[in-house]
């Protein structure tokens, strides 16, 4: 989220499963220190990802609303600036802006903490962090993304993303646990310290990586070919996703699945602090035990794949989600922690089996050229609907109760699969190369300048 040969190895007849293979990622020098990066990231991100609002909730006394604004402000950027970040990524070498992505975050997060420390931190700046510390993320994840590709053969973009999605998954299993530790023993503020500095050591890892990165446009300048303008650019990106038919229903599976599980994950913390009674320990720890279920689907979902093939691995790791959410709005009361704890390891498996391998599948079949614009608008349909549910959801929260907006969540949830279920997809046994039988030809200009 390296490669043995120079340069991007191009649109071929190989596929994730095909008998030449390249050698181990293990081996690769600078791929190790992109997974590196990724995972000091990844386990600052999860002490954030709890503590910013526990922040809200335990020290400023924020309420339903104010938590699902919260989490609606820091997707905003999602919707605004996706689809010109996926022009620039093109257009641009990605490692810088990786670098940038990293650096960004780092102070931005860690205003919080020098806030609380001279008793000015309000509610307001937590708006103002979230929205620039996801403008940075913005860029970042869609660059990350088209980077992968430009650093390993074809054949290996499911063994690099596996091992990727391995560190989200270790992550979410000790991250959550450490951020309950943390916060016992220093003030929530301060946690944040954390993730500010695990931006840092990413920044340093991807600054260390040695491999030269082509200018993306060195093409077109060499030819003299003028640059396209940015709303052409986005259209031909809207285009080639829209148009095309494992795409697009992957685009609305997964858009459909973030509207209605962040509906419920809005209000999560809220639900289980107010509603279930638990500590911000017990919840960390919680979050831990339940989060095994991410790296056991990161670890399975390569043989999930070649088991069942890759289609109907996407189409029943999609299917898995909404079933989970339902264990979330029946927990009893009395003896919560076993269902949430079933639940996170269900979701964590779903999430994981499907997003690898829905990944992979964009990745492969994406000339280079476009995988800025192809990811820029993938995220920007999927993610765009994060907002719109962390906003649903804290409203739901604070007009019909928390429980309530669980099961909403949950019930739509159940039918997020539908596309994939319905589509081409489910007939897919391997991952294609692009210009391999299945996908359709890229729209005009989609392996042009930009």
């Amino acid at each position: 989220m390296t490669q043995p040969t120079v340069g991007d190895p191009g649109p071929d007849n190989r596929t994730a499963g095909a008998s030449s293979r390249s050698p181990s990622l293990w081996r690769q020098r600078d791929f190790l220190k992109l997974w590196s990066a990724e995972t000091v990231s990844q386990f600052g991100s999860q002490v954030s990802m709890l503590v910013i609002p526990l922040v809200a909730i335990l020290v400023l006394d924020a309420g339903a609303f104010q938590v699902g604004l919260l989490a609606t402000i820091e997707f905003l950027p999602f919707i605004l600036f996706t689809l010109p970040a996926g022009v620039w990524v093109d257009r641009l070498r990605r490692r810088p802006i990786l670098i940038a992505g990293d650096l960004g975050r780092a102070v931005v997060l860690a205003t919080i903490p020098l806030a609380y420390a001279f008793d000015v931190l309000t509610i307001p700046q937590l708006y103002v962090v979230g929205f620039t510390a996801g403008t940075f993320t913005v860029f970042f994840d869609v660059a990350y993304q088209s980077y992968l590709p430009s650093l390993v053969e074809r054949d290996q973009i499911v063994e690099g993303n596996s091992k990727l999605q391995v560190s989200v998954s270790a992550a979410t299993i000790a991250g959550p646990g450490i951020a309950g530790v943390i916060v016992s023993l220093v003030s929530a503020p301060f946690a944040i310290l954390v993730d500010a500095l695990s931006f840092v050591g990413s920044a340093l890892f991807i600054f260390a990586i040695r491999r030269h990165e082509q200018e993306p446009n060195h093409a077109a300048a060499a030819t003299g070919a003028p640059r396209e303008g940015m709303r052409r650019e986005i259209a031909v990106g809207l285009r080639f996703v829209v148009g095309h038919p494992y795409l697009r229903s992957i685009a609305a599976c997964t858009g459909l699945a973030n509207l209605f599980m962040n509906i419920a994950f809005a209000i999560y913390l809220l639900y289980a602090i107010r509603v279930l009674g638990l500590s911000a320990g017990v919840i960390g720890i919680v979050f831990g035990i339940g989060n095994v279920g991410a790296l056991l689907g990161a670890l399975g979902a390569s043989w999930a794949a070649i088991r069942f093939g890759v289609g109907r691995a996407i189409v029943w790791s999609a299917f898995l989600g909404g079933p989970a959410l339902l264990l979330l709005a029946i927990a009893p009361t009395d003896a919560p922690v076993p269902f949430l704890v079933a639940s996170g390891i269900l979701v964590g498996i779903s999430a994981m089996v499907y997003n690898i391998n829905q990944v992979s599948l964009r990745q492969a079949i994406t000339p280079e050229a476009m995988q800025g614009r192809m990811n820029a608008t993938m995220r920007f349909i999927v993610w765009g609907t994060i907002p719109i549910g962390n906003l649903a959801g804290g409203t739901l929260g604070a007009t019909i109760g928390l429980r309530e907006t669980i099961w909403v969540g949950a019930i739509g949830s159940c039918l997020s699969f539908l596309p994939v279920a319905l589509s081409p997809l489910r007939r897919l046994q391997t991952i294609p190369a692009y210009g391999s039988a299945g996908p359709p030809e890229a729209p005009a200009g989609a392996t042009g300048s930009g």
